[in-house]
């Protein structure tokens, strides 16, 4: 049976920390990396955890590749604070690790929760991330939104999915999608030319159409028109952002 180390980076996560911890109590070590929490995380994490470490959070992808090569052991499990590792999960990964495989890394779907109900159509049918991987032979790209893990090897896929609830009430889920608009400025400015009204209306129009009606968000309810009008609010505040951003700089 091969190790695992479970990584988790937590950033005032006061109201997920036990529970995500305790869905990963199978790996054989437990890795927190707090990103210096004011709520009551770390010291909760001490009590639990194997080991935690502490960084001043930049973006994601910097986080946990700064993490990452401090595991342990080789394989990999990096559980968001907002995921969980469900029985059914948890036992396809053991049977993994039992044996030898000639994969570095394997993608993980999610079972996508929002205002309290599982969000079935609005663009996160199909959600999966890269969660189970060998230490050595993987990283996150160098993006602060959405990166994603870099395999030099070749991918599985695992059947069973994460439990993910990332929303804990609408105002903070705006919130952080600003935020996640503020970085995106970032990459975009490096990739978009001249800001035009295409970027500003006919781009978040096509981000609300994408996940209402080609994605099927209306059959969501209202919770896939939330998700709709978010997503085009998060397009259009993007660059909004960027505009600023090349004003500062102008």
């Amino acid at each position: 049976m091969h190790k695992l180390t479970a990584i988790i980076p937590t950033g005032n996560e006061i109201h997920n920390i036990e529970d995500v911890i305790a869905s990963v109590d199978f790996a054989d070590e437990i890795l927190v990396v707090d990103s210096f929490s004011t709520d009551g995380t770390y010291d909760k994490a001490l009590e639990l955890a194997t080991k935690v470490i502490r960084r001043e959070y930049e973006y994601s992808a910097s986080q946990k590749n700064w993490a990452i090569p401090q595991a342990t052991h080789e394989w990999i499990l990096l559980v968001d604070a907002d995921e969980r590792v469900t029985p059914e999960l948890r036992s396809e990964i053991l049977e993994i690790l039992k044996q030898p495989e000639d994969k570095v890394a394997y993608w993980i779907g999610r079972m996508n929760h929002f205002m309290g109900k599982r969000v079935h159509y609005s663009g996160w049918r199909n959600d999966k991330v890269i969660r189970l991987f060998k230490r050595d032979h993987c990283s996150y790209e160098d993006k602060t939104v959405h990166a994603e893990i870099i395999a030099n090897g070749p991918v599985g896929n695992l059947k069973n999915k994460l439990y993910h609830n990332t929303y804990t009430s609408l105002d903070a889920y705006i919130i952080k999608m600003n935020r996640y608009a503020s970085w995106q400025a970032i990459d975009y400015d490096k990739k978009t030319g001249m800001l035009t009204p295409y970027h500003f209306i006919i781009k978040p129009f096509w981000g609300f159409f994408k996940h209402y009606i080609v994605q099927s968000g209306f059959r969501d309810g209202v919770v896939g028109l939330t998700i709709g009008y978010i997503q085009a609010y998060v397009v259009f505040m993007r660059y909004a952002k960027l505009w600023l951003l090349r004003q500062k700089k102008a």
